[in-house]
């Protein structure tokens, strides 16, 4: 994971243009409610804000001689271009969904979080007003978290390459058959698992499908790549956590009887033949979350799952009551 500063100031002179790009789950009334805050404050202070042409239209945000400061632009890989910043209003799902339209650019996604857990969010509802004050002040870092880049090959051909945030998961097509796969790690073949199906995911998915599958909670500092088997049938059948330089694969048995399914993220699909192979690598392109805190990772797991953290009194509590017991 690598921290970087989030704006790099102009040449002196030269007039600033400052873009960002809003983007929200506008099908919740809260959400197009905290989107229209965000734009009226940030316009006031002479920021431009980029809507996607639908979302513009379910806010009533169109750009008018009275209001110069909203752009509108299609849903394709030119909008997040020029914008400083992705103000992305919804849960972890709408987090994804930006992540596709910011991937390959230097703009960086800042989540308001209105779902549930939110892990990919930095900010909640209730921070709103001092979210804004960030933004217009500058007052943030970018953190460039790792990817995964994914091929999928049918007879040694290469059929389909897709990329994921969080994971790519091979699962069965079909709830009444097992998926028979042979998984493979740097080239060489490591098990053979009869399985609901196998999840690929990073360290900033851990918290997500890895997670719900038993894999390893890893903090988004460790650059890893991770495999944890679904319902495996085997001996040998436990999370692991390889190299990021390492390569994984999943080989679909030809003798399934059914198909499989690739899911990137829970968004974008590939399906899967008997005989498909499909390989995961560490991704070309990051993606850059916004950090507005610097919080230790730890007390965002501590909030975010709700742990119970009764009786802990740290070290340093613990010092200061043994020093005042030795000068009693």
């Amino acid at each position: 994971m690598t921290v970087t500063n989030a704006f790099v100031s102009p040449i002196e002179g030269v007039p600033q243009i400052r873009r960002v790009l809003l983007l929200a789950h506008t099908g919740r009334d809260q959400a197009r409610e905290v989107a229209r805050s965000f734009c009226k404050a940030l316009t006031a202070h002479g920021i431009i804000v980029r809507l996607l042409h639908e979302e513009a239209r379910d806010l009533g945000l169109e750009p008018t001689a009275t209001e110069p400061s909203v752009e509108v632009v299609p849903a394709d890989s030119r909008a997040a271009i020029d914008c400083e910043l992705a103000v992305v209003i919804g849960g972890d799902g709408t987090i994804l969904r930006a992540a596709e339209l910011t991937r390959g650019t230097t703009t960086a996604l800042l989540g308001v979080n209105l779902g549930h857990v939110g892990f990919l969010a930095e900010a909640e509802y209730d921070d709103v007003e001092s979210t804004i004050d960030a933004i217009v002040h500058r007052r943030y870092v970018a953190e460039e978290r790792l990817t995964l880049d994914v091929s999928v090959f049918r007879g040694g051909e290469l059929v389909a390459s897709t990329w994921a945030l969080n994971e790519a998961s091979v699962e069965k097509a079909a709830r009444q058959r097992m998926l028979e796969v042979v998984v493979e790690v740097d080239g060489r073949p490591l098990s053979r698992w009869g399985c609901d199906g196998v999840v690929c995911a990073t360290p900033t998915g851990s918290t997500a499908y890895n997670f719900s599958a038993g894999g390893p909670v890893v903090w988004p500092g460790v650059e890893a790549l991770l495999m944890v088997p679904i319902s495996a049938h085997a001996l040998f059948a436990r999370p692991m956590v390889v190299s990021p330089t390492s390569m994984l694969a999943v080989e679909v048995l030809a003798q399934n009887e059914g198909a499989g399914v690739l899911w990137c993220d829970g968004r974008r699909t590939v399906d899967l033949p008997p005989g498909a192979r499909i390989e995961v690598r560490r991704g070309r392109e990051p993606v850059r979350l916004v950090r507005l805190h610097e919080a230790p990772f730890t007390d965002r797991l501590v909030a975010k799952f709700g742990l119970s953290i009764e009786g802990w009194r740290g070290a340093s509590e613990r010092r200061r009551r043994s020093e005042g017991s030795a000068d009693d």
